[in-house]
């Protein structure tokens, strides 16, 4: 499949370098923000989700009736939508809007986090749930007869869904670092998300997923996601100058207490942060421009990894981990709105060049 491109969509002009406290909706910015990453070529935005963040789902219907081509990629806690409802409101949006739809699963990896929401299984139990949760949207999806599900997490009996998605399946993504995320999301899923790691990280970690797909007896194997937050200037001297500048601001945020994460928080329980925080360890920078002070500074909540340079060399930079097999680069900033416009005018297409390069000269060696 070709290489595409991912975003994020952000409900109001809030962003991680000048946050708005428990800022309303803003429907002329989500419109705003939405029609510029279509008319800049991403292909998909992903919509994320927080115990205290907007609805996806509302959000995700918004979005698709203000673009024309972008997919959205709606974030997912099984926690909080039951699997027969969350099939067809994803199924819903997906004829809606012409089979734009991708649901991401989050299976939660901070027990805090998920208690908010009245959850309290372990890390275990929630992607034993996951897993289950997964193969009764596929079968919600597929099934013409009404079913019983007898699991240890979901029971029902005889439901048929008169909702189907557009090209018969959405596409399902999964995330993570763990032996639990690799199996189910080598095994079961389309897509399978990363956080920016160096060059050696990512391939031990796309081999795993690729072992646990054919152990799995996939004829397939999910496409490879990894994320990364770039930071942009017309030439490398001022993109560094514009690093040291993000930073200083990410710091001051959290001492001010305006930050997602506290500066008194406790180290992170997820596997993911855990391996940011210790690549952050061993250095700086890694391969071409991989920047890590951008993890310390936000206790690794989350992708936070930074791409530093022009944009030739964040370009190249992506280029490397496409080389490695990753066919979907989610690119998303510290300035939302600012940063995806510089990605589409001058990163996207330099990557694109590249991308068309290497398929000539491929096709000029066979």
């Amino acid at each position: 499949m070709p290489v595409e491109f991912i975003s994020a969509s952000f409900a109001n002009a809030s962003n991680d370098l000048h946050p708005l406290p428990d800022a309303p909706v803003d429907p002329q910015f989500l419109e705003r923000y939405a029609r510029a990453l279509d008319d800049y070529g991403f292909n998909y935005t992903l919509i994320p989700y927080s115990s205290a963040s907007f609805d996806p789902f509302t959000l995700g219907a918004t979005i698709l009736s203000h673009t024309k081509q972008i997919k959205i990629i709606v974030a997912l806690r099984p926690n909080t939508v039951y699997p027969t409802v969350a099939a067809k409101s994803l199924a819903t949006l997906d004829q809606l809007s012409g089979g734009r739809v991708v649901v991401h699963f989050i299976a939660g990896g901070s027990d805090e986090e998920q208690a908010r929401e009245g959850d309290f299984l372990t890390k275990e139990e929630r992607y034993e749930r996951q897993e289950e949760y997964i193969r009764i949207l596929r079968q919600v999806w597929t099934s013409t007869e009404p079913f019983d599900f007898n699991g240890k997490y979901y029971q029902f009996k005889q439901f048929r869904s008169a909702v189907r998605p557009t090209k018969g399946l959405i596409p399902i993504s999964l995330g993570g670092s763990s032996d639990a995320a690799y199996r189910i999301g080598g095994s079961l899923c389309d897509i399978f998300g990363l956080w920016g790691e160096p060059l050696a990280e990512t391939r031990q970690q796309i081999d795993r997923i690729y072992a646990e797909a054919a152990k799995a007896g996939r004829a397939d194997r999910p496409r490879i996601w990894v994320t990364f937050r770039p930071i942009v200037a017309e030439t490398d001297e001022l993109a560094w100058q514009k690093a040291y500048r993000v930073l200083d601001q990410l710091n001051e945020n959290r001492e001010k207490g305006l930050a997602r994460v506290p500066i008194n928080a406790a180290p992170p329980a997820n596997v993911g942060s855990q391996r940011l925080l210790e690549i952050a360890a061993r250095g700086d920078v890694h391969d071409r421009a991989l920047w890590y002070p951008t993890v310390t500074a936000t206790n690794a909540s989350g992708a936070t990894t930074a791409l530093v340079g022009s944009p030739r060399t964040i370009a190249d930079s992506i280029l490397d981990y496409i080389d490695l097999g990753a066919d979907l680069i989610s690119i998303r900033g510290y300035d939302n709105y600012n940063d995806a416009v510089d990605y589409g005018r001058y990163i996207l297409p330099l990557v694109r060049e590249g991308i068309r390069a290497r398929e000539e000269a491929r096709k000029a060696a066979a």
